[in-house]
């Protein structure tokens, strides 16, 4: 759980102690359902049930962290017929509460667009739904500009 008042970092994870990334092994294998206890989880992955729980709520990959928030989306997009249909439907698709759409002209083929979403009842990850707009023939470029608590 982010704690509102905590200075947060974004780490690459080669640089992450194992136990951090074994943690994230356990929380994935209980939220996947593959394994049913806390205690099959930390046998799986080599960590002690103490160090799973002290850990369990500092410790997330980056995209779940936007999970309950406002996110804003920026696309570089190639200038074709119907992309921002598919995107928003992949967007739509997923129960994300699409908020707000920003497009300019395409200039040389190419148009930037700006979504800004509301994540809490988003029925995949945000990661998931990133790279599942990233298969789009045109799409050029998508990352995250920002995020907001509501």
């Amino acid at each position: 759980m982010l704690k509102k008042d905590a200075t947060y970092y974004i780490v690459e994870e080669s640089v992450l102690p194992e136990v951090f990334l074994k943690v994230i092994k356990a929380k994935e294998l209980l939220e996947k359902g593959e394994v049913k206890a806390v205690n099959e989880a930390v046998r799986l992955v080599g960590i002690s049930r103490s160090a799973f729980y002290k850990y369990k709520d500092c410790i997330f990959p980056f995209f779940e962290s936007s999970r309950g928030k406002i996110i804003t989306l920026a696309l570089v997009l190639q200038d074709v017929p119907g992309i921002l249909s598919k995107i928003l439907n992949i967007i739509s698709d997923t129960n994300a509460n699409i908020l707000t759409i920003n497009q300019n002209i395409p200039l040389g083929g190419i148009a930037t667009v700006t979504i800004s979403i509301r994540t809490s009842d988003m029925t995949k990850s945000v990661k998931e739904l990133i790279q599942e707009i990233e298969r789009v023939d045109g799409v050029k470029k998508i990352e995250i500009l920002g995020r907001e608590e509501y």
